[in-house]
């Protein structure tokens, strides 16, 4: 059977994974009457709910006797790397492009890769019927990306359709004929290549994507390069600088058919498998014959940016919501995670009960500790904080710089340059995007980044759209000013009481609901002015036998601040945790006892 390998590139949000769910309907992977959900390829609840591609996916259709294997890639910064790799895997590309916006970061930075190892892209406008379409604008501004990132004059020449996911359909113009994905499986079928690989010869593959599957271990994603392979094979991993990781059998090869993967005999070249059997290979290994000895070209691992330190939760309500505890429970499930994830690095502390966790950003992190919650897991976690780098040649400290793409109405472009200023950003680039909207180009330190989505939002009223990408690492920016509030601390345990909140609101916003259970040492808001300020939210009132007019109005709270899980990360100091239950999301200082938050206090001053 023919064979094609494609990748769809996109932006968050430019409809990629519904474009993929509309290719397997009308390819005729489902039966008429199958009951199918949406967004199909977001299989993780996280993913339905953030509306973000997390892990890269495959999947396969067959249309008029070709085989195309379809790779839906990450569009979120924090997965690029995914990203990387998978374009090893593929001989041509669909950049998918939304009508309105046009080409964002995410399409430049994976398009750029495309590019640059040669691949022919497919240009498809998505979302033309959007009643603030400009198609033949967005058309323009993709020829002109395609030439500042020096693609060659074949790719230049690209073919482009304009579609509309939702409503299934693709045409060679946006006014039609609007009847379904025909015109673009043609396209693929025509335009990509078949894979460039040797039938013959031993067999080679490079590891691309990895998973920890509890039934068959380690699960190893890739293209075949050479030859074939089987089930009970005699194989062996190389490193990228050719030393010998491991020597094992195959036991299991799980082919892609539709949105299932079934175990097959036999794999030919080209085909994308994915291989069980291997104890120790990872992502950018050469997984090969025994005869093998040169590993195949392979992209290193980017680096991880940012650090969190998970620790046991040590508080009063500690194991009252969640069932695993323990430090044991919670250092076996990171360890799984780095596993399966490459981009997750798990280090042991000196304490036992804390372990410090790397990723590429918050966003990363965030998602993390979201899974551990929803498994049952009750953890305290850090403030996170960005990895530095050190100069071999100067000594200079060097930290990650992020480049920062907003998309603004203009009434709101003066606080966004004053607010990332603040946070030692420069401004690289300012222009019109049409509809009374600005693009904003930053170079930005990834520390200045953090937590300031929630205040972005506030600030462009809910309008603005801001992307960020890693850029590269530069000498230290200097001081960025932190919070400037203190918080309110609990001075008691027990539950909160309306009365006691009513008379605290003059200090400041509330966190918590009259009823919430509280102990020493928990934050319930935010103080007023700058130091932190220990009070009594169970205070209630004192009943007297003297009844008096308007003595006994009812007590009318302000709303609590809602602190979602990434609020809070980005809100605490150092000196501050996140508690993290399946049911609860609280902050706390990391000392509960006041006469410790004083010593470690003094002690960090002296420091």
């Amino acid at each position: 059977m023919d064979l094609r390998n494609v990748a769809i590139i996109a932006h968050v949000d430019h409809g990629k994974t519904t474009l993929v769910d509309c290719l397997l309907k009308q390819s005729g992977t489902f039966r008429e009457n199958q009951q199918v959900g949406e967004r199909m390829m977001d299989s993780n609840d996280l993913e339905r709910e953030k509306g973000i591609t997390i892990l890269a996916k495959c999947t396969s259709v067959v249309w008029k006797g070709t085989r195309v294997n379809i790779v839906d890639t990450p569009g979120h910064a924090d997965f690029g790397a995914e990203v990387e790799r998978i374009l090893n895997m593929v001989d041509g590309v669909v950049v998918l492009v939304d009508a309105s916006e046009g080409p964002l970061p995410q399409t430049k930075f994976v398009t750029g890769k495309a590019l640059k190892l040669g691949l022919r892209p497919i240009v498809l406008i998505n979302k033309v019927d959007r009643a603030d379409q400009r198609a033949h604008a967005v058309h323009d501004e993709i020829f002109d990306l395609f030439a500042a990132l020096d693609a060659n004059d074949d790719q230049l020449d690209f073919p482009t359709l304009f579609a509309s996911a939702k409503q299934g359909w693709a045409a060679a113009t946006p006014e039609g004929p609007r009847e379904d994905m025909g015109p673009l499986f043609d396209l693929i079928v025509r335009h990509v290549p078949p894979p460039k690989v040797e039938a013959s010869g031993p067999f080679t593959m490079l590891a691309t994507t990895l998973e920890a599957n509890p039934y068959l271990g380690r699960l190893l994603t890739g293209r075949i390069q050479t030859g074939k392979a089987r089930p009970n094979m005699q194989v062996k991993a190389l490193t990228r600088d050719g030393k010998v990781l491991e020597q094992t059998k195959i036991t299991k090869i799980l082919a892609f058919r539709g949105l299932d993967r079934q175990p097959i005999e036999e794999a030919v070249a080209g085909d994308i498998i994915a291989i069980a059997g291997f104890e120790n290979a990872t992502v950018a290994d050469t997984l090969c014959s025994v005869e093998v000895e040169t590993p195949l070209p392979a992209q290193p691992i980017d680096p991880s940016t940012i650090a969190m330190t998970f620790c046991v939760n040590d508080g009063p309500l500690a194991g009252t919501e969640g069932d695993k505890v323990t430090s044991r429970m919670i250092r076996a499930r990171l360890m799984r995670e780095a596993e399966g994830n490459v981009a997750i690095r798990v280090k042991d502390t000196e304490t036992t009960d804390a372990f410090e966790v790397s990723g590429r950003g918050e966003l990363q992190l965030a998602v993390l500790i979201e899974t551990m919650r929803r498994e049952g897991f009750e953890l305290c976690v850090g403030r996170p904080r960005v990895l530095y780098q050190v100069d071999a040649e100067t000594g200079q400290r060097l930290e990650p710089i992020e480049e920062v793409v907003v998309d603004v109405d203009e009434a709101y472009s003066g606080i966004v340059v004053d607010k990332l200023s603040q946070r030692r950003a420069e401004l690289q680039e300012m222009r019109p995007s049409g509809g009374g909207k600005q693009r904003l180009v930053f170079h930005a330190p990834s520390r200045g980044l953090i937590g300031y989505l929630g205040e972005f939002l506030t600030d462009t009223r809910g309008t603005g759209i801001m992307n960020r990408l890693f850029h590269g690492y530069a000498p230290h920016k200097g001081v960025i000013p932190q919070r400037h509030n203190g918080t309110l601390i609990s001075m008691e345990n027990g539950e909160a009481v309306a009365y006691a909140l009513w008379n605290l609101e003059d200090r400041g916003p509330m966190m918590i609901h009259p009823g919430a259970k509280v102990y020493v040492g928990m934050i319930i808001g935010e103080h007023s002015r700058g130091n932190d300020l220990e009070v009594n939210p169970l205070r209630a009132k004192k009943l007297t036998n003297i009844r008096a007019a308007g003595r006994d109005e009812n007590v009318n709270l302000v709303p609590p601040i809602q602190m979602t899980l990434e609020k809070a990360i980005a809100y605490i100091a150092e000196d501050e945790l996140v508690e993290v239950t399946p049911k609860s999301v609280r902050l706390r200082k990391r000392h509960l006892d006041p006469h410790e938050r004083k010593r470690a206090q003094k002690q960090a001053e002296v420091a």
